[in-house]
């Protein structure tokens, strides 16, 4: 049975930037609540129903869904009590006021204000006013109170068309509908049928199969245009009227094609029995008796009227109890959804994420308009690296702009032998520039987020840059690092505005036992230094993207670039990891990983090195460099295509490295299951890398989830919108008392 969900998570995953606001207006049906429960990562759920009607609705209809799952989705949404809302009450019942079309909705101020107080109606004006982006209504409210309300809203060619998504099950004959896949097409909701809007119907309905089903799996989407048998009949398109609008569809498609040239592969045949579109033999004898030969089995069928159409979608919801089955209404935008009275749980996150996909591929979605629920947070992130500090500004979730500033060498010049924080202040002003170039400044911001520095150990989180830490970051208390400037940037960007200023998961993140530590020699500790940012970053993206928490998984994320530390977090601990910093762990690009100690220390007194050509062995000319001369892993791909024995050798000693220390950290979670090991950074985008790790992990039978790249600055912003949100509190810096350190 093809897997529709799968399908249309992974597309989604491909073409959304960020959330759109869903207002879900029948909040406490259990079958809308457990749908939303598996919603939350694509969309912002805004619930119109207080916050304790539902927790109490949850905690009595929804036990059987993950209770982890279920807290998620509620905390990502947002709850409205409709009768509160005065002011959107007032404003829509105006708006409805001085539409024509709605007269028999509100026919006086006291009515109109009366049917805004209604859930359903609440909700299309929210979204017809740009306060939400997408409604979702049909379960409880029968047709006159929401579907036809949302066609006066959101429908402006009267061309609309409810389309029925069916999956079917393997048991079904697999020759009458390729890969069992059907989309009914209803014609019957337009009050008028012309050939003009049964062309534009036909041609709506075949680009909803095709906007859901990749042509990998329908090479072509096979429409039939099915005409009511009682030539003359005023049940539904004659004969006559399907022949007038198939005259019309190649116009109608040519137009639907500038919009995408995925419904290039469109085709559409008209007039089409009714038996000849479902039976393949009904097919070969009438179209044989007219001549012509039969098409390729029909994907969607355009019915002829609401019977049909309402007939053929309960006979197989009814005779396929087990098939994927969800409604699409076209001509309205992508702003609607309409479930059935009978709708299951299932139905309905499947027909949002359905419209979720659409909403993105036609309409070039960016941002809900206004922020009356969700409130809109503009974050700047500064990440200072030795010669260059990228930027990025995001609005919540979404990436607005993102810049890389080059600092030249003879800019950097006045600062040589210098503390790197005597460069704040040049940075901060090529920073503020920036904003500028792209009509920005400090006053259009909520928050500035930088990169931590080598400050004190502490544990994971987002932490206010205040006296204490500024005057670390300064000192460099643990090394003078460019990502001590992140901080310093930030606070002095801010000040004086009253602006929050924070550091997100520094590399000195320690939240592992003192058995961690513990080494053989009485006088050395391990030192815990790492890329805590995108490695707390990448665990808490795994747990969102599985709908629950940080705190509610375990994870070991391997970050594989320049450098590699591979961590375990437990339950919302960073418990271990390598220190990285000084080449502890597998060889990387540019770091000799954990030696042998005995030849080490026979190298240190040799007399052959120095001992700062020693530390440039170890971190900077060691691994990749050392072995092969290059510390570009694609390099090392080409060679080993070109038949570089020994590059082989490297490349799978390095996976091999790699997937030895990720299966060491198993300790780390006291007997309990790993969830999923994840994998990171720059050399995660190798897919021979990432196919070999995986070889060698398989045996722990968690599986492996890429995540190429190193996302620092999503991180960043992430982390001070989570504060802003209230869903953490900020942390203070206090460094370890002098006397105990």
């Amino acid at each position: 049975m093809y897997d529709i969900e799968g399908a249309l998570e992974r597309q989604l995953a491909l073409v959304a930037t960020d959330r759109p606001t869903v207002v879900f207006t029948e909040a406490l049906d259990p079958r809308v609540l457990e749908a939303v429960c598996h919603l939350a990562r694509h969309c912002r759920p805004v619930l119109l129903a207080p916050e304790k009607e539902v927790r109490y609705l949850a905690a009595r209809e929804l036990t059987h869904v993950d209770p982890n799952r279920l807290e998620f989705a509620l905390s990502e949404s947002t709850f409205v009590r409709v009768k509160d809302r005065t002011d959107l009450i007032d404003e829509f019942a105006h708006v409805c006021q001085e539409r024509k079309d709605c007269a028999t909705l509100c026919p006086d101020a006291v009515a109109a204000k009366a049917r805004m107080s209604d859930p359903a109606i609440f909700g299309l004006f929210a979204v017809k006013q740009g306060h939400a982006d997408m409604v979702v209504g049909g379960a409880t409210h029968t047709p006159r109170d929401y579907f036809r309300p949302m066609l006066n809203l959101f429908s402006t060619r009267r061309d609309v068309c409810e389309a029925g998504v069916f999956v079917l099950p393997d048991e079904h004959p697999a020759d009458m509908f390729p890969h069992n896949i059907v989309v009914f097409g209803d014609t019957g909701v337009n009050a008028t049928m012309t050939p003009e809007v049964l062309a534009e119907v036909a041609v709506g309905t075949c680009s909803v199969a095709r906007d859901l089903f990749p042509e990998d799996v329908l090479p072509t989407i096979e429409g039939a245009l099915v005409s009511y048998s009682n030539r003359g009949s005023d049940e539904g398109p004659s004969p006559e009227l399907v022949r007038r609008a198939m005259e019309l569809v190649p116009a109608v498609l040519a137009r639907r094609i500038t919009r995408g040239e995925r419904y290039r592969s469109i085709r559409i045949t008209g007039e089409v029995k009714i038996n000849a579109a479902l039976s393949r033999r009904s097919a070969a004898y009438y179209f044989q008796s007219d001549g012509e030969e039969a098409p390729p089995p029909a994907n969607v069928i355009i019915c002829p009227n609401v019977d049909m159409g309402n007939l053929l979608y309960n006979l197989y919801a009814v005779r396929f109890p087990t098939a994927k089955k969800f409604p699409v209404v076209t001509g309205v935008g992508s702003q609607a959804v309409d479930m059935a009275l009978d709708t299951t749980a299932e139905d309905a996150r499947l027909a949002v994420k359905a419209t979720l996909l659409r909403l993105h591929l036609h309409g070039g979605w960016k941002s809900t308009p206004k922020d009356t629920f969700i409130p809109r947070h503009r974050i700047l992130a500064i990440n200072p690296g030795s010669t260059s500090t990228k930027i990025a500004v995001y609005e919540n979730d979404r990436e607005v702009f993102t810049r890389e500033l080059q600092h030249a060498a003879e800019h950097l010049e006045p600062f040589e032998g210098q503390k790197v924080s005597a460069q704040f202040a040049f940075r901060k002003d090529a920073v503020i520039q920036a904003l500028a170039d792209n009509g920005l400044s400090v006053a259009d911001l909520h928050a500035v987020s930088g990169r931590g520095g080598l400050v004190h150990p502490i544990p994971h989180g987002t932490y206010v840059v205040d006296q204490p830490l500024l005057d670390d970051l300064r000192a460099g208390v643990l090394g003078d690092h460019a990502s001590n400037l992140g901080g310093l940037i930030a606070v002095e960007m801010v000040s004086g505005t009253g602006k929050p200023a924070f550091i997100v998961d520094p590399p000195v993140v320690d939240e592992v036992p003192t058995r961690v530590k513990i080494t053989g020699f009485k006088s050395v500790r391990r030192k815990v230094i790492s890329h805590a940012l995108n490695q707390v970053a990448t665990a808490r993206r795994y747990a969102e993207e599985n709908e629950t928490f940080y705190e509610h998984v375990n994870v070991i994320v391997a970050h594989m670039g320049g450098g590699i530390s591979i961590g375990a977090h437990h339950k919302g601990r960073f418990v271990d990891v390598n220190n990285a910093l000084d080449g502890e762990g597998p060889f990387t690009p540019q770091r000799s990983g954990s030696l042998p100690v005995g030849q080490l220390l026979e190298m240190c007194f040799s007399g052959a090195y120095s001992k700062a050509e020693l530390q440039a062995l170890v971190k900077g000319r060691g691994g990749l460099i050392d072995l092969l001369g290059t510390a570009d892993l694609r390099e090392v791909e080409r060679r080993i295509a070109e038949g570089d024995a020994l590059a082989a050798e490297v490349f799978e000693a390095m996976a091999y490295q790699v997937s030895k220390w990720i299966t060491s950290l198993l300790p780390a979670f006291d007997g309990e299951p790993v969830d999923r090991i994840l994998l990171t950074g720059g050399m995660a985008r190798s897919a021979a890398l990432v196919a070999r790790i995986e070889g060698f992990v398989a045996a722990l039978g968690c599986g492996v989830t890429v995540y190429p790249g190193e996302n620092e600055m999503a991180a960043l912003a992430k982390g001070a919108l989570r504060v802003l949100n209230g869903k953490e509190k900020a942390r203070s810096y206090r460094p370890p008392d002098p006397g105990t350190a």
